[in-house]
């Protein structure tokens, strides 16, 4: 599957009724998708793809703070 069309899934799959094991699934899977698309982003230096970047760190981040608690 093509990573752009992955990273539009994962924006848009919902955070609630997730188990741990979803969210650790989900925070995995968010890394390689960042990775990938850093890996492009340093060929091209497209904006967009700084943007959508940031769109899935944030998700990231939500979803590690939920797996780790508030410290």
């Amino acid at each position: 599957m093509n990573i752009f069309k992955e990273a539009e899934d994962f924006e848009n799959i919902k955070m609630s009724n997730m188990s741990t094991s979803d969210r650790v699934a989900a925070s995995r899977k968010a890394k390689r998708l960042i990775l990938g698309i850093n890996e492009i982003y340093k060929d091209t230096l497209n904006p967009e793809l700084m943007e959508l970047m940031k769109r899935l760190t944030v998700k990231k981040k939500k979803i590690e703070v939920r797996l780790k608690g508030r410290v």
